[in-house]
């Protein structure tokens, strides 16, 4: 792995520990998260707190240990709407993926699907700064029309993230895209100390090593 990923790998395993907070539970209940994650692929939803309690004993415990460990996003009725890479919220990133229509939390979140899952989809997105569109078409690690999108970049604002809310509310509001290198350099300028940049490429090897472990035992 290049060291600039190896290095936003930990540095996002610090800010948001997903991997870590899932081993700390039960065996029951780390499949319990794997079940809500692949849900958004079977189904193309999250599966429900009445789903959920079919599959565990105690449902209550199990939202409160979720939404504790920030695993999952819960809304007021205590349903669950979302488990990162993905959200049943309308967010500006469209996932088109075995023939369902799902959001990502943010821009690294839906470039970490296709290799998660091993599947074919399509990104679409904008650019966050002009609101051109972007359209992404990936399988595994590959981007299919890489020629389209060569241009595009991903970006991250560190100093987005807080302690005092979820992730889904902070940090994943400020991993984007970027249309191309001029927009790109001109947005890290701004802050040079806080904001990096990937290409897609670098991006995808930083959104599957940060992801994939998440779907293992």
């Amino acid at each position: 792995m290049h060291e600039k990923i190896k290095k936003a790998v930990d540095r996002l395993n610090n800010i948001l520990p997903l991997k870590a907070n899932q081993q700390s539970m039960s065996p029951e209940m780390q499949q319990l998260h794997r079940d809500i994650l692949y849900s958004y692929i079977e189904l193309g939803r999250s599966l429900t707190r009445d789903e959920l309690a079919q599959r565990i004993d105690n449902v209550d415990e199990a939202i409160n240990l979720l939404q504790q460990k920030d695993m999952v996003v819960f809304d007021s009725n205590r349903e669950p709407v979302g488990a990162y890479p993905f959200t049943m919220e309308k967010r500006e990133h469209k996932i088109s993926v075995n023939g369902h229509l799902v959001h990502s939390m943010c821009a690294l979140d839906s470039l970490a699907i296709s290799p998660m899952y091993g599947v074919e989809l399509e990104i679409n997105s904008i650019c966050h700064v002009s609101g051109e569109p972007i359209l992404i078409r990936q399988n595994g690690f590959e981007i299919i029309n890489s020629s389209d999108v060569e241009n595009v970049f991903f970006a991250i604002n560190w100093n987005a993230a807080s302690a005092n809310t979820c992730c889904a509310d902070s940090l994943c509001a400020e991993m984007i895209f970027l249309k191309d290198q001029p927009v790109a350099h001109n947005w890290l300028n701004e802050d040079v100390e806080h904001r990096q940049i990937f290409t897609l490429n670098e991006a995808v090897e930083f959104a599957a090593e940060f992801f994939t472990p998440l779907l293992k035992r």
